[in-house]
């Protein structure tokens, strides 16, 4: 964490233990609505494709923080958190004719992403 708290980054860059408080609400969103849509395409009740963007997205967020951290790799990580967000816009779309509050469910964690990618590009942009 040394490294990341060396690093340049923009004044409106959230204190570290808000990132910790954020993802702590998050994750249990997270892990419900797209655990709903699972249980419903184990079921047989919505189709597999589902599952594409989900695991993606699943896939590129648990990768962020070895990349950033442990790789050390800005460019990476931007790189990283732009599928995270793409696959999120993505999967809320794919969702959203079989179960709408699920989808809606999302929109925290969109939001923070949001916010996440442009503070990532913003500290990528600042460290080159």
């Amino acid at each position: 964490m040394s490294w990341y708290e060396e690093l340049a980054k923009p004044t409106w860059a959230p204190p570290a233990p808000v990132f910790g408080i954020v993802w702590s609400i998050l994750y249990p969103i997270i892990i419900v609505a797209y655990g709903y849509v699972i249980y419903r395409i184990a079921r047989g009740e919505f189709p597999t494709a589902l599952l594409v963007p989900i695991l993606l997205n699943v896939v590129s967020n648990i990768a962020f923080t070895p990349i950033q951290f442990g790789l050390r790799n800005l460019w990476l990580a931007e790189l990283d958190i732009v599928v995270v967000l793409v696959t999120i816009v993505w999967s809320m779309i794919a969702i959203w004719p079989h179960t709408r509050w699920t989808s809606l469910a999302l929109t925290p964690y969109l939001v923070w992403v949001m916010i996440a990618t442009a503070l990532q590009s913003s500290i990528t942009w600042l460290n080159r």
